[in-house]
């Protein structure tokens, strides 16, 4: 991976790319009165460093019927399963994240499903994988702050 220091004006790219990763190198040359070869230069750079590692799809789960959210805590038999069991989970397409976490479970995931019944599937699927001793789940009510952009916005802020 490439050594590379970010300045200025590679702030000020990663902030408008943040917003629409999609965004064309003439549209973003012209906000900061650059040329497009600039951009496309510093992107190419930013991305052999490996701080753009690719662009993103966001979608709105809720107008894909996809609003029911729940999170699993799984608590294995052995801590030495959990690679195992993180390959299984893997093929289950309704965890849409999966951690390793301190405390009480080794693995701790993010489900999001049509209803409380497809919930329940998933959960149960989740339960049936081998070494998982038990799960607790954890119902969102709703989901307030969804926002990655956020984070990324202040490291980037215009200086």
């Amino acid at each position: 991976m490439a050594k590379f220091k970010l300045d200025t004006l590679d702030h000020k790219i990663l902030n408008i790319l943040i917003d629409d990763t999609r965004t064309a190198f003439t549209d973003i040359a012209k906000q900061l009165n650059i040329s497009a070869g600039t951009v496309h230069v510093r992107v190419k750079k930013m991305e052999e460093a490996g701080i753009i590692t690719g662009s993103t799809l966001n979608l709105d789960y809720g107008k894909l019927n996809y609003d029911f959210i729940a999170y699993v805590g799984v608590l294995l038999e052995k801590t030495s399963q959990t690679k195992f069991v993180i390959q299984r989970i893997q093929k289950i397409p309704n965890i849409v994240e999966a951690h390793i976490p301190t405390g009480e479970f080794n693995i701790f995931c993010k489900i999001r499903a049509k209803n409380t019944h497809e919930a329940k599937k998933i959960i149960y699927e989740l339960d049936d994988i081998e070494g998982v001793y038990r799960t607790e789940t954890i119902v969102s009510m709703e989901e307030c702050i969804n926002d990655k952009k956020r984070l990324m916005h202040s490291l980037f802020k215009e200086e």
